[in-house]
């Protein structure tokens, strides 16, 4: 297995992407390429006790994608930055997965003009896994499409379902379609239509679609995958993000409060670091481009070591499952007038 990284994306780049990457190839037994400034990446890799680690790679790459690049041109004005170097590596299979930390939607446009989509896939979609108690809720989308139509929501939910299967261990994904109310009709014209779309799938015993569900439903563990635009989506997600933060800054407020209230802290620290885990980024380790032909993983832009080794160990996760696989193998049945029941 071999993974690409873009050593210079992300807020902490080089130095923590060269770390992640040290650990990863030591502790997860796995060749990486690191693409970037060589010399900046050597210096990385001195810091980190890595100069001789054989299963690390590095490619220079002279530019860098930065934040107030255009997203949409980014990656092909700077043919040699570090994100496009390794997206045409990818393509020309020099690696399994690629994994950057850098501009989101510099690296969602990189990937599908030099990597690609799913052939019949309309658009990709970010799919982050979201705590919900058991084994989590992919969100999918989140950002990638703010406009959207009814058959790319359907193709969402099956490329959700693959995603649910393959690397959250899920037999039959429950899907259900983010919508202001649970009952069928509920929804503007995007959320009617993509529920019989829905619905028509799940009669044909292709997906699990169980109907449409509420914000507040995101947490219940009532749904493995739920579908919406990405502008939706992504509310969802930075609200999300953002009431997480909120709740442990008052939390600790309250538990640094008094004597009584340490005391209590200092028995259940444990337990409040764990919880704390679950909502960190850092050990989500990264969110997936889904529908690209090839395993390309986004990581937090904040990203530090442990974040980076987290978005490695997703990507090979990643490459071994086979998502794209089981996608394209699907793709007669994501179209629109080509769903078809089992027996046909």
């Amino acid at each position: 297995m071999k993974i690409i990284l873009d050593a210079m994306g992300g807020d902490n780049a080089p130095q923590a992407v060269v770390s992640g990457a040290v650990k990863a190839a030591r502790e997860l037994d796995t060749n990486i390429v690191l693409v970037g400034r060589e010399d900046e990446v050597r210096k990385g890799l001195a810091a980190a006790g890595g100069e001789s680690e054989t299963r690390i790679q590095i490619v220079n790459a002279s530019q860098v994608v930065t934040m107030e690049d255009e997203p949409g041109m980014a990656c092909y004005n700077k043919r040699d930055s570090s994100m496009t170097v390794a997206l045409k590596m990818l393509k020309e299979d020099q690696g399994d997965a690629v994994v950057s930390a850098g501009s989101t939607g510099a690296l969602l446009a990189g990937a599908t003009q030099f990597v690609g989509r799913i052939k019949g896939i309309r658009r990709a979609a970010l799919g982050p896994v979201l705590p919900n108690g058991d084994k989590g809720v992919l969100l999918i989308d989140c950002g990638a499409n703010v406009d959207s139509t009814p058959e790319y929501l359907l193709q969402f939910a099956y490329m959700g379902s693959f995603y649910a299967q393959r690397m959250m261990g899920i037999e039959k994904p429950r899907v259900a379609q983010l919508n202001v109310g649970t009952e069928d009709t509920k929804g503007g014209k995007l959320q009617k239509e993509t529920f019989a779309l829905l619905k028509e799938a799940s009669d044909a015993g292709r997906i699990n679609f169980i109907g449409n569900a509420e914000g507040s439903d995101l947490f219940a563990g009532k749904a493995d995958v739920l579908v919406t635009d990405g502008l939706a989506g992504n509310v969802m997600l930075k609200t999300t993000e953002g009431l997480a933060k909120f709740m442990f800054k008052q939390l600790k407020t309250v538990m640094y409060g008094s004597l009584k209230t340490k005391i209590g802290a200092l028995l259940i620290k444990k337990e409040l670091y764990g919880m704390k885990a679950m909502l960190d980024p850092s050990e989500v380790g990264g969110t997936a481009l889904i529908g690209i032909s090839k395993p390309v993983i986004k990581a937090h832009g904040s990203s530090d070591e442990r974040a980076i080794f987290n978005a490695v160990r997703q990507a090979v996760a990643c490459a071994k499952a086979d998502v794209a696989g089981a996608i394209a193998a699907n793709i007669d049945y994501m179209k629109l007038g080509k769903t078809k029941t089992k027996e046909e």
